[in-house]
């Protein structure tokens, strides 16, 4: 039995028998009801007792199995799992069914139960968070101790074409020595996040304000549906968009002015991530605003402002801190995005503050170090690990940064 097999016979049956379960232990609950005994709780948490019996024991059971085979400990066949985890989980039931009684206070044990899945679930997100940082972590420290972690970050040159002939045992005196120098890999990722947020935040926060303050409801109803569109449009897409037609037009508009622009230059993907991420913002905003009490609004206009008045003064710095969230949920999203760089962008490192020039961004260089057949020791392998360190402590500190600045601006309202 493969193991697609397995999990097909295992959740196939599952689901319908915890139906089953939720079921019985219902249908006894009322007919306990029927005969005039007021049972504790409502029948349905009795159904709901019994199909967390029903399920548990055999989720547990397949979830040890699993765990031995991985560790090597022991392998138990496809069919003997099955009967064992069938098995706990008809015992269960059983346990459950017996006890349905008018003293038996079933929905404080489903919600026992309940709290005891919200904790395993909130603590897997914090140890998979954990387990994220701390591999990063430990792979950038193996390449820190190849390439000084001073010359990683205020290096401006990377070239790391020499790394594999190093790794192989193969660098002598005629192979130059690799650069790692990440300055201009960051400077490529800020300066298209910059040209992205300067497009975003403009057009995204207006038409938040339009939406929620200035459109009727049959206008925001049809607006705000054909905003969100560009959210699902596929990034390949955008890429293409960038390539083919933006980059072109920029480098014409560029020597129309005397200037000289690359093809693959960094405004283009600038301007399309830019409208891209406007949706995370337009959003977001619309949201946060909408949210302000109507009774500022009525309050303020009644004092004799004008409604932009009262849109400055009264209700953007209310949805201030919201706005903020947006903004870095949009920054996050720029930061991370990969195909337009590529298809837009360009693969070359380059240290420059003309956005005419071909540049890439940290995630391009960690797909490029991850996705060649380097060996997984190489430095130019593991120097994927130190730029996403150094990436997520610059996140970390946005973070913060923004953290401070919403519980500066952050206002109670009654």
């Amino acid at each position: 039995m493969s193991t697609a097999d397995l999990f097909l016979w295992f959740f196939g049956g599952l689901i319908p028998l915890s139906a089953m379960a939720f079921w019985l232990a219902r249908s006894k609950a009322l007919s306990v009801e029927s005969t005039g005994n007021r049972l504790h709780s409502r029948p349905g948490f009795y159904g709901l007792y019994a199909m967390t019996w029903m399920a548990l024991p055999a989720l547990a059971a397949s979830l040890m199995f699993s765990a031995a085979h991985m560790f090597n400990l022991f392998t138990v066949p496809g069919p003997m799992l099955l009967a064992s985890a069938f098995a706990l989980g008809g015992g269960g039931l059983w346990f459950a069914l017996g006890r349905i009684k008018t003293d038996f206070r079933a929905r404080q044990a489903v919600e026992k139960v309940m709290r005891a899945l919200l904790l395993t679930a909130a603590t897997i997100s914090v140890l998979t968070t954990l387990g994220i940082v701390l591999s990063v972590i430990f792979e950038s420290i193996r390449f820190f101790k190849v390439i000084p972690i001073w010359d990683f970050i205020t290096g401006t040159q990377w070239q790391p074409d020499t790394a594999f002939l190093i790794g192989a045992g193969r660098g002598g005196e005629s192979v130059a020595p690799p650069l790692f120098g990440s300055l201009p890999i960051f400077a490529g990722t800020f300066m298209i996040t910059l040209i992205a947020m300067l497009v975003a935040i403009p057009v995204g926060l207006f038409s938040a304000i339009y939406m929620s303050e200035y459109a009727s409801h049959n206008a925001r109803g049809r607006l705000k549906p054909m905003l969100e569109i560009l959210a699902g449009i596929p990034t390949v897409v955008y890429g293409f968009f960038a390539a083919i037609t933006i980059s072109p037009l920029i480098v014409e508009a560029a020597h129309a002015f005397g200037l000289q622009a690359d093809y693959t230059n960094a405004l283009a993907p600038g301007l399309i991530m830019g409208v891209m991420i406007i949706p995370f913002i337009s959003s977001l905003s619309d949201d946060v605003i909408r949210a302000v009490p109507q009774s500022l609004r009525d309050g303020s206009l009644a004092l004799g402002t004008t409604k932009a008045e009262t849109i400055r003064h009264v209700v953007l710095p209310a949805a201030f801190p919201g706005i903020v969230a947006a903004c870095l949920l949009a920054v996050s999203r720029a930061i991370g995005e990969t195909m337009i760089v590529v298809m837009a962008a360009g693969l070359r490192p380059n240290l420059t503050a003309n956005p005419l020039e071909g540049m890439t961004t940290v995630t391009v260089k960690i797909v490029e170090a991850l996705t060649g057949d380097q060996e997984f020791d190489s430095a130019f392998t593991l120097s994927a690990f130190a730029l996403g360190l150094v990436l997520l402590t610059a996140t970390l500190i946005l973070n913060i940064i923004s953290t401070i600045v919403v519980r500066k601006f952050r206002q109670q309202y009654e």
